[in-house]
């Protein structure tokens, strides 16, 4: 399994993927998730995969050459001259299709579904940033100011940081933050997540980033954010009253009386005997 978490502010783009791949318990590897395209001046895009491997791995490998031809044009679509983030998705969408006609029967046959999710985002020389979370189908979504980031893979232990913290006018460094947040509650709680992560961060209208890093167990930063993370949890959570079952008038009791909100009470069996 994996997680990958991409988020689209005003300021611009993060993008944040961990490595592990496993097929059971005595078979893990690393891999990475992350590939950027990047032409300077003209197109900065990012693509992060989860579900199977070598689907993921097909759909990449196929997308750098895949093209659409519209009716009437002479030259096909590509990632490379798309015009917008949208065609450039279009082409991702094809290149899964391509695969899924290749693949998908045999993969059947041997008992294997054909699971694939990607995030896709990024931005062409002419519009905006945009981005995309695309399905196993080649259909996709995109991203909202209500809802300004996507996950894929193991996405529910670093979900609530980002519901907490991330907004489209939250600060480029400070979703940064947050996202690592967010990897570091899922490595914690799930052992099919793991280090090394690989980290982009793009800042509006550059059409290139030199923020490009990879995290291993020695990253200094981050081992500050996990421990720092974990003690500040630790203070929030004992600075939060005890449930208190009666309260005087300074107190928040748990318990309060009320005719609607009755205490549940436990119905005796035939069997017991009354003292």
């Amino acid at each position: 399994m994996t997680y990958c978490v991409a988020i689209k502010l005003n300021a611009g783009l993060v993008f944040l993927s961990d490595s592990r791949t496993n097929a059971g318990l005595d078979q893990i590897n690393s891999f990475r998730k992350m590939i950027v395209y990047e032409k300077p001046g003209d197109r900065f895009m990012v693509l992060l995969s989860a579900g199977n491997l070598s689907i993921a791995q097909s759909v990449r490998e196929i997308l750098q050459v895949e093209q659409i031809k519209e009716d009437g044009d002479s030259q096909g679509i590509s990632i490379w001259n798309a015009t917008s983030m949208f065609d450039a998705a279009r082409v991702l969408g094809a290149a899964i299709r391509r695969v899924y006609a290749r693949d998908a029967e045999s993969l059947k046959q041997a008992g294997i579904d054909f699971n694939v999710s990607l995030i896709f985002g990024g931005q062409i020389a002419g519009e905006g940033m945009r981005l995309f979370q695309v399905y196993s189908a080649g259909n996709f979504i995109e991203a909202t100011p209500e809802t300004p980031y996507f996950q894929i893979g193991e996405s529910k232990y670093g979900k609530p940081v980002l519901d907490r913290v991330i907004t489209p006018h939250t600060p480029l460094e400070e979703a940064a933050k947050c996202a690592l947040v967010s990897m570091d509650s899922t490595l914690k709680s799930n052992l099919s997540v793991g280090l090394p992560l690989d980290m982009v961060v793009y800042d509006v209208n550059a059409l290139q980033s030199d923020k490009v890093v990879c995290i291993d167990h020695d990253n200094p930063y981050f081992q500050m954010l996990h421990n720092s993370w974990g003690e500040k949890l630790r203070e929030v959570f004992d600075s939060i009253e005890d449930p208190m079952w009666t309260g005087g008038p300074t107190e928040v009791p748990l318990r309060m009386p009320s005719e609607r909100l009755q205490p549940l009470k436990k119905i005796r069996t035939p069997e017991e005997k009354l003292i």
